[in-house]
């Protein structure tokens, strides 16, 4: 498959498959003529890059990954990348729970709502007026 090819497949630009290429990511054959030629395992790899950066994975990491060929080195990187994955999902909650209470809110001013304020102001914080004490 040419790389015009695959671009389209995946809905990219061809100077991204070559950038990937450039960092280590594909490795594609070359043709007689010095063309990149993509084959089944080159679509696979191009798909895995794909899912890793939707999961928030960097390009060194997910050559990191990819290069990994002790199943303990790579569950290392997996192992960090998925608590940071648990961390930025728990913050993705608390956003929407921030935007659904803001939804169900009826205040004219939303940060004179006694519920909002609740979501918002952190439990940890003093509530004594600054300076108060």
């Amino acid at each position: 498959m040419a790389i015009g090819e695959i671009a389209e497949r995946f809905g990219l630009a061809t100077h991204v498959l070559r950038h990937w290429e450039t960092v280590g990511l594909l490795h594609p054959a070359r043709d007689s003529a010095g063309r990149r030629r993509y084959g089944e395992d080159d679509l696979v790899r191009v798909a895995v890059v794909l899912r890793a950066k939707e999961a928030g994975l960097g390009l060194d990491t997910i050559r990191a990954l990819t290069a990994a060929t002790e199943p303990a080195a790579r569950r290392d990187i997996l192992r960090h990348e998925a608590e940071t994955l648990r961390s930025r999902i728990a913050a993705a909650r608390d956003s929407l729970a921030l935007v659904e209470c803001a939804l169900g809110c009826e205040h004219d001013d939303l940060t004179r709502c006694p519920h909002y304020r609740r979501q918002v102001v952190p439990e940890s914080w003093d509530r004594a007026a600054p300076g108060a004490g």
